[in-house]
């Protein structure tokens, strides 16, 4: 059994991974700027942020695997980036890094251009979906030796379009994974299987790969 960190484990992503990883068996660290009210039974919870790197790593110390689940909105926004980097930069090589991005940086087709730069893109998402781009351009451009996984959800993803947890879903590559009607969907908890399993079984050493039905 693996020691996890949730980083924004108290969100929608990161609190359906503690949730699964907790029901596997492993030991689970949810960590977010003020402790949730309702909280998954077996999980450790404390604060922290990714804003006061040197403090974080402190509190990580021990884990073989930190997944950050953190969005670039409100503050994070123009900030996620450069303390992700500096968090990995400063993490043993040890740890393994898993980072849940958005939809907009996968491919439309194989080879083909990203989702964010097609024309139905939704404007207001783009500053957020680029600074997570940048995270993964960072993560490949890393040369201390950590291993990682990326993972773009499908671009119906959030607290907005809930839905139960299957225990299926499909790895699209590099390609945004949609159904037959063209939808792009996957729910938390399934999510959150995916990320598990990831770590349970790793198939996307220092890559990246979409999730969705």
């Amino acid at each position: 059994m693996a020691r996890i960190a949730v980083i924004g484990g108290t969100g929608y992503a990161g609190s359906n991974i503690v949730a699964e990883a907790v029901s596997r068996g492993h030991t689970v660290v949810s960590v977010a700027r003020k402790v949730a009210d309702e909280r998954v039974e077996g999980a450790t919870y404390i604060e922290g942020s990714l804003l006061d790197v040197p403090s974080l790593v402190a509190e990580l110390e021990g884990v073989d695997v930190v997944v950050c689940t953190v969005p670039a909105r409100g503050d994070m926004l123009g900030n996620l980036r450069n303390n992700v980097a500096e968090l990995v930069s400063e993490l043993p090589a040890t740890v393994r890094i898993g980072v849940i991005g958005g939809a907009g940086g996968s491919l439309v087709a194989p080879g083909g251009e990203r989702l964010i730069d097609q024309p139905s893109f939704t404007e207001e998402y783009k500053p957020e979906s680029l600074e997570a781009i940048g995270i993964l351009e960072d993560l490949q451009a890393d040369d201390k030796g950590h291993d990682w996984f990326y993972i773009h959800p499908a671009g119906g993803f959030g607290v907005w379009a809930p839905g139960e947890r299957t225990g299926h879903y499909r790895d699209g590559g590099e390609v945004l994974v949609t159904d037959e009607n063209g939808d792009s969907y996957i729910s938390g908890p399934d999510l959150g299987v995916a990320v598990v399993d990831e770590i349970e079984a790793p198939k996307h050493s220092r890559a990246r790969f979409t999730v969705g039905y």
